[in-house]
């Protein structure tokens, strides 16, 4: 509840239309009942933000399909981890369900490294996403976006050494699919300062780093529409809370210390839609 009114309230602050994305995972967490209804609850509180409720990274028709059938928008059929024949067939499959109920399509060409939730790719089995392919492959699957690899990764740890994204591979998806929107994932900027508070309170996250504004930025201007954030929101929760215990240790009513983590995550929305998408007063 609090992220989902975190994330909105951001969004009507900031004028901005917004994309609200569970995963397989999430879903199981909250249950599909309470999701849809929470963000049923924020689209009649601010009517005139335009607002998607997307499954990200489904796993298999069977998980689309329930999604679709309870309401959401938009699904995101992942099926990187196959060859490109099982993949085209499995999106083939999920697009012509959704089509028929005017839900569109998230497919995926390409590994990402890193683990999130439920998908996990060794940084050895990751692969860029290949121009022509994508062609081939939205072309054959009528799928409505493409999340690309282009080397960013999932979690908290994403880069080694210097942050370096492959902008001669966007600019080349861009020429062959013009008209597709084109998706980041694994896109969050680990903030330092939300990983200093994590670790200044007690917490253990060394070493994290994720992709820096200005570069989400580049890419938000250099054909990418829309830009996956959850690290960034995940850091402002925890951060904000473990301060609240320590500069609290008697503090036991969970408004208390989940009212900065709500108001932290708000900030951090704004900062991305304002800064980074330039998504704000498009709504």
């Amino acid at each position: 509840m609090e992220i989902i009114q975190a994330i909105i309230d951001a969004a009507a602050k900031e004028n901005s239309p917004v994309i609200l994305q569970a995963s397989s995972s999430a879903i199981k967490y909250a249950r599909i009942g309470f999701l849809r209804k929470m963000i049923e609850a924020a689209a009649e509180e601010y009517p005139n933000i335009p607002i998607s409720l997307h499954l990200d990274h489904g796993p298999d028709f069977e998980t689309c399909k329930m999604c679709i059938d309870n309401g959401f928008t938009s699904v995101m059929i992942d099926g990187s981890k196959y060859d490109f024949e099982e993949n085209i067939a499995l999106t083939k499959q999920v697009v012509e369900y959704a089509h028929s109920k005017g839900v569109v399509v998230e497919a995926e060409l390409g590994k990402l490294a890193g683990v999130e939730d439920e998908v996990s790719v060794e940084a050895k089995d990751a692969m860029y996403t290949d121009p022509m392919q994508a062609k081939e492959f939205v072309e054959r699957t009528n799928c409505d976006s493409l999340a690309i690899a282009i080397g960013t990764s999932h979690g908290a740890y994403k880069f080694k050494g210097e942050a370096k994204l492959r902008f001669d591979i966007l600019q080349k998806i861009k020429e062959q699919l013009p008209n597709t929107p084109i998706v980041l994932h694994g896109a969050s900027t680990v903030i330092p300062e939300l990983v200093e508070m994590c670790n200044k309170f007690g917490g253990n996250i060394p070493g994290a780093k994720g992709v820096p504004d200005e570069i989400l930025h580049e890419a938000s201007l250099s054909g990418v529409s829309k830009i996956n954030v959850d690290t960034d929101l995940r850091l402002a929760m925890t951060g904000a809370i473990r301060k609240a215990f320590a500069e609290d240790p008697a503090a036991f009513d969970p408004r208390k210390y989940m009212l900065p983590a709500r108001e932290l995550i708000e900030r951090t929305v704004a900062h991305k839609m304002k800064n980074v998408f330039g998504s704000t007063n498009k709504a």
